[in-house]
């Protein structure tokens, strides 16, 4: 059973996808972020970023849609979420098609900005992320590296450390 403190990171990122606010999660809320976050980024390499936001759809699916109606709830998500434990080849390959999605350049970093890009296609708003980012930058070296995020999406998907800097890779908790 998922924690209180997994179940309000859970809610947190289920409530910005759902982009129709129905409660459930579709194929065309993975659409619709992809189209915010193509739109946020411009030029950048869009076919690959949907490629990836599409194959995260499915896996959500086929691990969490146990009525196989092609609509995820939340008690779904949740019920995955406190499993992801035991399945952390999973999270680890999420984390980083999740990686390469951020990282616009190919630079095998997240800057600032990029991150800021990501939380502003996620919320829908310009919150500032620089007291997250900072957290976020364990090294100090004012970028993410790719086993830093992993680190931080292993800890937000399948962690229950509110203090961990994990917990916050969506923003503020």
């Amino acid at each position: 059973m998922a924690s209180d403190l997994q179940r309000k990171k859970t809610s947190i990122v289920f409530t910005a996808m759902d982009s129709n606010g129905d409660g459930f999660l579709e194929r065309a809320d993975f659409e619709a972020l992809t189209d915010r976050w193509e739109h946020i980024r411009g030029g950048a390499d869009q076919g690959r970023l949907r490629e990836i936001m599409m194959s995260w759809w499915d896996t959500l699916r086929s691990a969490s849609d146990h009525d196989r109606d092609d609509r995820v709830t939340v008690d779904e998500v949740l019920s995955v979420v406190s499993d992801l434990g035991t399945m952390l080849d999973l999270v680890v390959a999420t984390a980083e098609s999740m990686f390469e999605a951020v990282d616009e350049d190919g630079d095998g970093l997240v800057s600032a900005p990029e991150y800021g890009r990501m939380i502003h296609a996620w919320t829908g708003n310009d919150a500032p992320t620089d007291a997250v980012f900072a957290r976020l930058d364990l090294d100090g070296d004012g970028s993410i590296s790719k086993s830093e995020f992993v680190r931080h999406w292993v800890e937000f998907w399948a962690g229950d450390d509110a203090d961990a800097p994990g917990t916050h890779v969506f923003g503020e908790v």
